[in-house]
C-alpha cells in the first residue's frame, strides 16, 4: 500500500443553515454548519442552552441507542446524530462545528440528502494540516451475542462498507448494500431514508413519541395487519385523509428510491455512527445486521485501539540534523544552569508544540546518590526535563525571554512506563492542550527512549516577569 499521497484535512468555506422538524420532539429546529480549524473533528453546540455547551462527536459520549444514536456530555444531550455525521463523512469533511437550537437535528426526509446539499453549498476547503488516518492491519471485530449483530473491519486500500440486513419479516427479508468508494456516498447512499415497521409505529403512537414524523420522512413496512383504530391514529399523525398499503408492503405515503433502500440506509447509519471513532479509517467494514448499539460499541472499541496505538507510537526525529537550538541558545532562554539544566537540544518547535532532547550519561550528578549500584533517572527529574522543554515553548511567546521565569502550577496524570538508564537518549514532545493565555501554558508531555514511551504527564506552568 502506498502512503505517498498525504491528504489534507478539510472543512467548509462559510457557514450554512437548514431548518426542519425534530423527529422525536416535533419541534422546529435550526441547524448551522460552521467551519472549524484543523484537528477539531466534529462537534455539536447547543446554542439554546446557557453557555452554548459543546458535545464532541465521540463514541464515549454515547448514552443510549434506543432510537438513533444519542450523545450526552455533562448532562447535555444530542439525539439522533447519525444522519448529519454520515453526510460529513460522505463528503470527506474532517472538521465542523454543528450548531443546534434543540437537542436533535431536523429529520428532513429521513436521509442525509439535505445535509449533503447544504454542505456542498457552503463549499469545501482544504486546510494545511495532514489528515490522520488509521490503517487497519488486522481484523478487528465486535459481536453482540443477544442480537447476533456483528461488525468487522479488515485491511483494505480505502474505506469501504458492506451492510447485510435481515429483519426476518415477510415484507422485508434479507438485503445487502455496499459502498466501494466514499466518493459514491452522495449518489448511492445519501438519499436512502430511514424506515420503521408498523408494529414499532403503533407503539410510538400509543406513547405519543412520534411528533415530527409526518410520514414524509420514514418508510413504513407493514409487517402486520393494519387495524382500523391504528389507521385512524396514522391519519391524524400524518395529516392525511386516507392511508393504504402498496403491493410491496409499504404505506403509500412515499415511493422507495431503491429496492434495497433499507440496507442502504443501514449503511448510512453505520457511516454516521463510526464517525464517532474520531479518526478516519482505512479498511473494509462488514456489518451483519447492524444497529446503533452494535455500531457504537464497535466505534468505542476502535477508538480505544487507536488511542493505545497512538500513545505507543514513537515519533522519529533525525538526530544528525542541525538542532533548532543548541545548549548555548537554550541557556540564553532558560534561567536554569547545570547541574539543573536538563535538556541539551531543541529539535523542533511550532506555536503549538516543541521537541527537546537530553542525553543521559553515567556522570549525571543525580546518579551519584540515586541507586548507585543500579542507576535509574529519577522520575521527578524526567518531569522537570519535560517542563524545561515546555518552558522554551512558553518563553518563545515573549520578545524578551531572558527577563522571565517559569513556575509549575500543576502536574497531572503522570505515568512512568519504563526506566531511564545511563546511555539513553530522551526525546521530549510537548503539545499545547489549550492556547497560551496570560502566560499560562497547559501542555500534554511525552518522553520517549529506545523507541518506547517512558513517561507522560499533563503540565501547567506560568511564565512570570523576573523582578
Amino acid at each position: 500500500m502506498s502512503n505517498a499521497v498525504v491528504s489534507k484535512q478539510r472543512t467548509i468555506e462559510k457557514e450554512v443553515e437548514l431548518t426542519g422538524v425534530g423527529l422525536h420532539t416535533g419541534k422546529e429546529v435550526k441547524l448551522t454548519f460552521k467551519p472549524a480549524p484543523a484537528n477539531h473533528g466534529y462537534a455539536f453546540c447547543r446554542v439554546d442552552l446557557e453557555g452554548s455547551p459543546i458535545i464532541e462527536a465521540d463514541a464515549n459520549y454515547v448514552v443510549n441507542t434506543q432510537r438513533g444514536t444519542n450523545l450526552e456530555k455533562n448532562g447535555v444531550s444530542i439525539q439522533t446524530s447519525e444522519h448529519v455525521l454520515a453526510a460529513c463523512v460522505g463528503l470527506e469533511i474532517d472538521n465542523l462545528l454543528i450548531e443546534l437550537n434543540a437537542s436533535e437535528p431536523p429529520i428532513m426526509d429521513g436521509s442525509s440528502k439535505y445535509f449533503i446539499e447544504a454542505l456542498e453549498k457552503a463549499g469545501i476547503v482544504e486546510l494545511e494540516a495532514p489528515r490522520d488516518e488509521y490503517i487497519v492491519k488486522d481484523v478487528i471485530s465486535y459481536t453482540d451475542e443477544e442480537s447476533g449483530s456483528e461488525i468487522i473491519v479488515m485491511p483494505s486500500d480505502e474505506y469501504q462498507i458492506t451492510t447485510m440486513v435481515d429483519f426476518g419479516t415477510k415484507v422485508l427479508g434479507t438485503q445487502n448494500a455496499s459502498l466501494k468508494h466514499l466518493s459514491e456516498f452522495k449518489t448511492e447512499i445519501a438519499d436512502a431514508r430511514t424506515f420503521s415497521f408498523l408494529h414499532e409505529l403503533e407503539m410510538l403512537l400509543e406513547h405519543g413519541l412520534i411528533k415530527g414524523g409526518d410520514l414524509n420522512n420514514a418508510i413504513v413496512y407493514v409487517d402486520k395487519e393494519l387495524k382500523p383504530d391504528t389507521m385512524e391514529k396514522l391519519k391524524v399523525a400524518f395529516g392525511k385523509d386516507s392511508i393504504a398499503i402498496k403491493p410491496n408492503g409499504i404505506l403509500d405515503n412515499l415511493t422507495l428510491h431503491y429496492p434495497n433502500e433499507a440496507a442502504r440506509h443501514k449503511l448510512l447509519d453505520v457511516i454516521g455512527d463510526l464517525a464517532l471513532i474520531g479518526t478516519r479509517i482505512r479498511g473494509k467494514i462488514i456489518a451483519n445486521k447492524p444497529g446503533h448499539y452494535v455500531n457504537t460499541q464497535f466505534a468505542k472499541k476502535m477508538a480505544k485501539i487507536i488511542k493505545i496505538e497512538k500513545r505507543n507510537k514513537v515519533p522519529h526525529f533525525d538526530l544528525t540534523k542541525e538542532p533548532l537550538m543548541n545548549i548555548n541558545k537554550i541557556m540564553e532562554m532558560l534561567p536554569h544552569r547545570p547541574p539543573f539544566l536538563l535538556i541539551d537540544r531543541i529539535l523542533e518547535m511550532s506555536d503549538k508544540h516543541v521537541v527537546g532532547l537530553k542525553n543521559v550519561t553515567m556522570n549525571e550528578p543525580f546518579f551519584v546518590g540515586h541507586f548507585p549500584g543500579a542507576p535509574v533517572m529519577p522520575g521527578v527529574l524526567q518531569v522537570e526535563a519535560m517542563a524545561q522543554t515546555g518552558g522554551i515553548l512558553a518563553l518563545s511567546t515573549v520578545p524578551d525571554p531572558e527577563n522571565y521565569l517559569t513556575y509549575f502550577m500543576k502536574i497531572d496524570k503522570v505515568k512512568f512506563k519504563q526506566q531511564v538508564l545511563p546511555g539513553d537518549t530522551l526525546i521530549f514532545k510537548l503539545e499545547l492542550i489549550t492556547p497560551i493565555r496570560r502566560g499560562i501554558c497547559h501542555m500534554q508531555a511525552f518522553a520517549y527512549a529506545n523507541d518506547k514511551l517512558v513517561t507522560e504527564a499533563e503540565l501547567m506552568a506560568q511564565i512570570v516577569k523576573s523582578k
